[in-house]
C-alpha cells in the first residue's frame, strides 16, 4: 500500500497580506534614505559641473577681458563668425558665448538637475536653435548690470553662477527640493560651495547675515553696484 502525501498548502490570504504589509513598511523606511542619497548625488554633480563652468569663465576672461556680456558678444561674433544668439533675457544666451568663443566642446557642464531642467543636455549644438536650448541649462548667471559682466579680478567673494533658482525666476530665491535644502554657488575666487537655503525666505545668507543679492555695507557688492541675475530658460519657456 503506497503511503499518502499531503500537498503542502500555500500562503493563506491573511499570510499574503502580512507579507505585503511588511514589504510596504520596509520600502517606506528605505525611501527617505534613498531619496536623500539621490539628492546628494545630484548636488555633487551640480558642484562638479559648476567648477567646470568656472574654468571656462576664467579662460573666457583671459581671452576677452571679462566674463560674457553684451560687449564681449560683439567681439565673439567678430572673431568666430558664429550665428549663435549671444545676448538676451536668459543665462543660456550669455553662456553660449563660452561655447562659441572659448573653445567650448560640450553643453553638459551647463546642465544640472532641477525641476525645470530634468533631462541632461543632448550635447548637440550644431545649429543656433540647438545650442543650449531651453531646459539644457540649470544655472543662473550674475552680471554687474543688465549689459556688463563681472571680471575675475573683482571682489573675490561675489557670486557669479548659482543653482537651483526657484522656478527659474531671477529674484534670488532658491528651490530647496533638488539638493536637499542647499544651493550651489560659484564665486569669483573660483570656489564652489553648497550653502543652506533659508526656510523662511528661500534665500541664501552670507556671513554678514544678509543674502546673496543684497547690496550696501557688509555685502560683496557694496553701495555702487546692483547685481543683475539672469535665470536659465526652462523647456517651453519664451
Amino acid at each position: 500500500m503506497k503511503p499518502s502525501y499531503r500537498r503542502p498548502k500555500g500562503f493563506t490570504r491573511l499570510e499574503w497580506l502580512v507579507v505585503i504589509l511588511i514589504l510596504a513598511a520596509l520600502a517606506a523606511l528605505c525611501a527617505p534614505t534613498i531619496l536623500k542619497q539621490k539628492k546628494a548625488a545630484d548636488r555633487t554633480k551640480a558642484l562638479s559641473n559648476i567648477k567646470q563652468m568656472g574654468m571656462m569663465l576664467f579662460e573666457f576672461d583671459n581671452e576677452y577681458g571679462k566674463f560674457p556680456d553684451d560687449e564681449t558678444a560683439e567681439e565673439v561674433k567678430r572673431r568666430t563668425k558664429t550665428d549663435f544668439k549671444l545676448t538676451g533675457q536668459f543665462s543660456n544666451d550669455y553662456f553660449r558665448q563660452m561655447l562659441a568663443g572659448a573653445g567650448g566642446k560640450s553643453e553638459k557642464p551647463f546642465w544640472c538637475k532641477t525641476a525645470q531642467s530634468p533631462k541632461n543636455a543632448d550635447d548637440n549644438f550644431s545649429t543656433p536653435a540647438k545650442a543650449l536650448e531651453p531646459g539644457e541649462v540649470g544655472y543662473s548667471y550674475i552680471m554687474v548690470s543688465r549689459t556688463t559682466g563681472q571680471r575675475s579680478k573683482d571682489e573675490p567673494s561675489r557670486p557669479v553662477i548659482m543653482t537651483p533658482s526657484y522656478n527659474f525666476q531671477p529674484d534670488w530665491t532658491f528651490d530647496p527640493e533638488p539638493y536637499g535644502g542647499k544651493a550651489v554657488i560659484l564665486r569669483l575666487d573660483n570656489s564652489a560651495t553648497p550653502m543652506l537655503i533659508r526656510e523662511d525666505s528661500w534665500r541664501v545668507s552670507t556671513h554678514s547675515g544678509k543674502t546673496l543679492g543684497d547690496t550696501g555695507d557688509n555685502t560683496p557688492w557694496g553701495k555702487d553696484i546692483t547685481p543683475y541675475l539672469r535665470a536659465p530658460q526652462p523647456r517651453g519657456g519664451k
